[in-house]
């Protein structure tokens, strides 16, 4: 076992299940406080470090391989200067990454596990989704390898990312002040997990937020719109396999009936609610139709305005 994964199972583990579980008591003398949803995320943190033991490999990883034997160079991690660029181009790919699994079906079918609590705290971080192998997420981070960068560092720098995005996952934690919409913070990462359509699709940086800034995905959480987690369509089951695996039935369901390959690559590829003919409900069809749902409110205020003067007052 390599020093990671063993630093993994036997210290950062247990170390997120008990904050997780302490975060639940405090919460819990409180407020109410989900325990089922608790024990749907510990059955996935355990079951997830089952199957990376079992299946050490992935679907990626013949990629993986290629970017290596045909790597540029060898990045050696001696100067301030390459520690920079691993850290700002590992940021990069895991934007791409964390927009793809929201845009493209298939990457989705995963991670909407994560998305599953209605409900975010602690244990919500843990969530991450028992076949994440499955969908070859590491295909994102080739291209530091080919680069030149060591595999094993370029994943434990993607560990590292992630346990910084456990403390984040706390509601209880407030605005940040100058450091929102730079750092990833607890605000930015509500709106994230939030269901609103005003809200989806937003906030995909890892530990920075600059890629979100530079790709006009950056949403700040608002005041007047708090924020209700879960799916859009929440799944309110506690049964772990039917959370881990709903979203890859849908998608077997919608593949099987697929009539042509552009049905099919669409479902496959497409963002999740795209539908081949007619209108679907992907975020950007959602927004849209919210959109013209105010402007058309706003016309018919202005019509009662013009009909009422005396309304404007």
């Amino acid at each position: 076992m390599k020093p990671l994964d063993y630093y993994l199972l036997f210290v950062a583990a247990p170390v997120v299940l008990v904050l997780a579980l302490i975060e639940g008591i405090v919460l819990s003398l409180r407020q109410r406080y989900d325990w089922r949803a608790f024990g749907v995320s510990a059955f996935d943190l355990v079951s997830r470090i089952a199957v990376n033991l079992l299946l050490p490999l992935s679907i990626a990883t013949p990629l993986v391989h290629w970017a290596y034997v045909h790597r540029l160079t060898t990045i050696q991690l001696n100067t301030g200067l390459s520690l920079l660029l691993l850290f700002i181009g590992q940021e990069f790919c895991y934007y791409w990454y964390h927009r793809a699994a929201h845009r493209v079906r298939w990457f989705w079918s995963t991670h909407a596990v994560h998305h599953s609590p209605n409900d975010l705290n602690l244990s919500a971080a843990v969530r991450i989704g028992i076949l994440s192998k499955l969908t070859g997420t590491a295909v994102f981070f080739t291209p530091l390898i080919w680069l030149g960068f060591d595999i094993r560092t370029v994943f434990s720098v993607l560990t590292l990312n992630l346990l910084y995005q456990f403390w984040i996952h706390a509601t209880w934690i407030p605005k940040l002040g100058w450091l929102e919409g730079i750092l990833n913070t607890p605000s930015a990462h509500r709106v994230h997990h939030a269901a609103n359509t005003e809200y989806l699709d937003a906030n995909f940086g890892g530990v920075l937020l600059i890629f979100d800034r530079m790709f006009r995905t950056y949403v700040a959480e608002r005041e007047d719109l708090p924020c209700r987690y879960g799916l859009v369509q929440p799944i309110t089951s506690y049964n772990p396999l039917k959370i881990e695996l709903a979203q890859w039935f849908s998608l077997l369901r919608d593949l099987a009936k697929a009539r042509n390959p552009r049905a099919f690559f669409g479902y496959l590829l497409m963002p999740p609610g795209w539908v081949p003919d007619g209108v679907g409900s992907t975020t950007d069809e959602l927004k849209a139709r919210e959109q013209g749902k105010k402007v058309k409110e706003v016309q018919e205020q202005g019509q009662v305005q013009t009909l009422f003067p005396s309304a404007r007052n």
